[in-house]
């Protein structure tokens, strides 16, 4: 698992950074994760990914951060479709991150609204079509409760709804995301660390 350490808060006030970090210690007592690490910028990130025991396969990422429609940030800096573009800076490490995936890895994104909305959708389907395994996103604002969770394997167009999650604007130009809530569709709780393996089709499927 990778976090983004920059949202530390003010004086005297901890931030975000602070509880993906206490996060991050639980899961790793409960053995639900190998290792974890904040990090500043994505490429920090993705060497991390790359490196680290890379003797190892991975089976699974999750990110802890913030994240808009279509994109997951650390700071300001996004991880957007336009990263798996050839020539862009962050696309030779995506490269080694996925010689390390095994064939059904799962990226997992425990950010607000990437998955959400039209550009979320867009996101999606290049990001797994990009690795070739499976990704994992929201579709509302996130906290303890983590609504709208969507799955997706490479190759599959998205099952949900463009709509869901949305309080403001259209799906082609969001402007609002609504606050998770226990009865929202697809919601967990922030001590969950699985995904519903019925999480990765539509409803009907």
């Amino acid at each position: 698992m990778i976090f983004d350490r920059t949202c530390r808060g003010r004086p005297g006030l901890p931030g975000l950074s602070h509880t993906w970090s206490a996060g991050g210690r639980l899961y790793g007592g409960l053995a639900r994760l190998d290792a974890w690490r904040g990090i500043e910028s994505w490429e920090e990130g993705l060497r991390f990914l790359a490196t680290h025991e890379a003797e190892r396969p991975l089976a699974e990422i999750q990110f802890w951060g913030h994240g808009r429609w279509g994109d997951a940030r650390v700071g300001s800096e996004l991880l957007d479709r336009g990263s798996l573009a050839a020539g862009h800076r962050l696309r030779p490490h995506l490269e080694a991150v996925r010689e390390r995936l095994t064939g059904d890895a799962l990226w997992w994104f425990r950010t607000c609204e990437t998955f959400g909305a039209l550009p979320g959708q867009d996101f999606a389907r290049a990001f797994t079509d990009f690795f070739g395994g499976r990704a994992a996103g929201h579709t509302f604002v996130i906290h303890l409760w983590q609504s709208g969770l969507h799955g997706l394997r490479a190759g599959e167009a998205p099952h949900w709804s463009p709509t869901e999650g949305l309080a403001e604007g259209d799906p082609g130009n969001p402007r609002r995301a609504k606050v998770s809530a226990p009865w929202q569709p697809r919601t967990i709780s922030c001590f969950a660390g699985t995904i519903p393996e019925g999480w990765f089709t539509g409803p009907g499927d």
